[in-house]
């Protein structure tokens, strides 16, 4: 279900024709890139956190880490994941599959600066078997509504 919501909603941005579907498993950054043929770096990893009981997003390069310090200057809260057993209710997609391509509509989405290294990333579509290759600027089409944020170690 949450593949078909992805791909759903990219069909209406023009841009399904980017989805790959491998047969390997994508569900960890360094699965998807051996699966996807690219470095995991280029992985575009989504995370899931509550800010309050509010539900965000937050697409890294697939190397990054949230920097505490960042987090809370930007946010202005501790940083706190989603519990597992509660991330597809929140979001709309399940740990594994988490991409902000037809998630849940109070669901905000943020990419962070440490993306904007790459030419092309590969952020998942919903489920453990796909992903979507996306320029930057094509990643910016696709996600509903963002902010760019810088909330990541220096690599």
């Amino acid at each position: 279900m949450s593949y078909a919501k992805a791909e759903a909603y990219l069909k209406s941005k023009g841009l399904d024709s980017h989805i790959i579907v491998p047969e390997a498993s994508t569900a960890t950054v360094e699965l998807a890139a051996e699966a996807l043929g690219t470095e995991p770096a280029a992985i575009a990893k989504t995370l899931s956190f509550l800010i309050g009981d509010e539900a965000i997003l937050i697409l890294t390069d697939g190397d990054a880490r949230i920097d505490n310090h960042k987090y809370k200057e930007a946010f202005h809260t501790k940083a706190k994941m989603i519990p597992r057993e509660e991330v597809e209710e929140r979001i709309g997609h399940a740990p594994g599959g988490v991409c902000p391509f037809g998630i849940k509509d109070h669901v905000k989405v943020y990419l962070d600066a440490s993306l904007k290294k790459h030419e092309v990333v590969y952020p998942a579509a919903g489920d453990d078997h796909s992903g979507v290759k996306l320029t930057i600027p094509e990643l910016e089409q696709a996600v509903p509504s963002f902010t760019w944020v810088d909330v990541c170690k220096a690599s």
